[in-house]
């Protein structure tokens, strides 16, 4: 094996080579940050026909070398990285495998490490090494100060110290896994967040609806909903296919999650119809919810919250507020009784995709806090602040209820987004690739067009969330808030 003392500053002879097999948009971010930084030995790969493509766009790049196969990457290379899809991991690396130079150290950069470690095992010869890695993040997003996880699965520490020391331009934050604690805490960070954004995109194409445009959902947390689920859906659809359909425990999270919204929305419909019992269950429901999540003494002291002030995640807005004109609504039939008086620019509306994933949370006895310093994604901190700042806030927390419960303009948007939740629960319970593909590109045509200016936006947003939950952390440690 290469030293593992190297640095970008050393000459080109004394630096390893590098390999990247798959070049979709996470294998070029790696190329990108890694041919800036200075790695002067750079063999990357994707399909052979992509081949003359991967010559033409790195044409003005020396230290980046396309190569035919991942043959010629693999014998090549003293750390290989593979970047390919999760469901294609197995096939890929009985493939170039067994090309492999003695003594490399292998990478795999899937987002479900189950069928990567199989794969690795099985296929790479014994005379390698395995230490495996995966940016939590998409590759829009700055790597710097993002959760980078580390497994060492079949190496000693000098492999893992090398793959340290080429990935530190990335500046990212090392998280040291195994293979199976990677799949939990994905499971627990990613699968209710990525089943609740695209069921409220499959709900909104389905309704054949830009709700932001029609002054319905604009401003406060609506906003950081509005461009999240934009985000998901520009994005390809097997970045989310593989942790949904092969991480065991992200399908237990997404039928429940289907089922929290079922439940709930079963509630709204006959406590707003029924008396004073029925009304209860719906509340007690909501409540049992916060309690499980948000107490319990889930911090010994005052946690700050994660999400910026509603007036900030205004400025990030794709729509208008409505006028006053919009904001007219007919009184709740018991709102006056209760007092709730939320800010009139902000429309009350029952939140149920926010309210099902704290139920399912709570159902399924999951702490969101437990693995937000460790390995948070940046869509899963936004959304957990999403749902912090409504259950944390009883005025915003009671509208919430009341609207679930007396309000019938957002009734239908609630049950378009029930059955998308629960077509998407099925769709992952095939555990067929093609059914989710489809799903996912019908709704992601919907809104074409619309991604430039939402992508934008968004990730000035999760910049501007992200800049100030880090100085929020840093805050906290130097506290001792646990």
């Amino acid at each position: 094996m290469i030293d593992a003392n190297v640095s970008p500053s050393l000459p080109r002879d004394a630096q390893p080579t590098i390999g990247l097999i798959g070049m979709g948009a996470m294998g070029r971010m790696y190329a990108k940050y890694l041919s800036e930084a200075g790695w002067l030995k750079i063999n990357v790969c994707d399909l052979p026909s992509k081949y003359p493509d991967l010559v033409r766009d790195y044409a003005d790049k020396p230290n980046i070398t396309p190569l035919p196969d991942g043959h010629a990457v693999s014998r090549s290379s003293d750390f290989l990285m593979y970047s390919v899809e999760a469901k294609q991991i197995s096939e890929v690396v009985r493939q170039y495998g067994p090309s492999t130079k003695v003594g490399a150290v292998v990478a795999g950069q899937t987002s479900v490490k189950a069928p990567e470690k199989e794969a690795f095992e099985r296929y790479l010869p014994t005379d390698t090494h395995i230490v495996s890695c995966h940016s939590l993040h998409g590759p829009s997003v700055n790597p710097v100060g993002q959760p980078l996880v580390l497994i060492k699965h079949r190496a000693p520490p000098e492999a893992l110290a090398l793959v340290e020391n080429i990935l530190s331009c990335f500046r990212s934050r090392y998280v040291y896994l195994s293979y199976e604690e990677h799949d939990l805490v994905t499971a627990n960070t990613q699968a209710v967040t990525h089943a609740a954004f695209l069921s409220m995109g499959t709900a909104w194409a389905s309704a054949l609806s830009y709700p932001w445009e029609q002054g319905l959902y604009v401003g406060g947390i609506e906003t950081a909903k509005v461009n999240l689920v934009l985000r998901i859906y520009s994005n390809l659809w097997h970045v989310y296919a593989g942790l949904a359909i092969l991480n065991p425990s992200a399908r237990i999270q997404i039928d429940q999650y289907a089922k929290s919204a079922t439940e709930l929305f079963k509630l709204m419909l006959s406590g707003g119809s029924g008396g004073v019992e029925e009304e209860a269950q719906f509340r007690k429901r909501i409540e049992w919810g916060r309690e499980v999540v948000f107490g319990h003494g889930r911090s010994k002291k005052e946690r700050k919250p994660i999400l910026l002030s509603p007036e900030v995640l205004d400025r990030f807005s794709l729509g208008k507020r409505p006028t006053a004109h919009q904001e007219s609504l007919p009184p709740s039939p018991s709102e006056a009784s209760f007092g709730l008086t939320p800010p009139s620019k902000y429309r009350p509306n029952s939140h149920l995709s926010l309210l099902a994933m704290v139920d399912c949370w709570a159902h399924l006895g999951i702490n969101p806090y437990e693995h937000l310093a460790l390995a948070a994604t940046p869509i899963f901190r936004l959304f957990l602040g999403v749902a912090e700042h409504l259950f944390l806030s009883p005025s915003l927390l009671g509208s919430a209820i009341k609207s679930g419960l007396f309000h019938s303009w957002h009734r239908s948007d609630d049950l378009e987004f029930v059955v998308a939740a629960r077509g998407w629960s099925q769709c992952v319970s095939f555990g067929n690739f093609d059914l989710y593909q489809k799903r996912f590109e019908e709704t992601r045509l919907f809104f074409e067009g619309r991604f430039e200016e939402a992508n934008k936006l968004g990730s000035e947003m999760i910049k501007a969330i992200m800049e100030t939950d880090v100085l929020r952390e840093e805050e906290e440690a130097e506290e001792g808030v646990e």
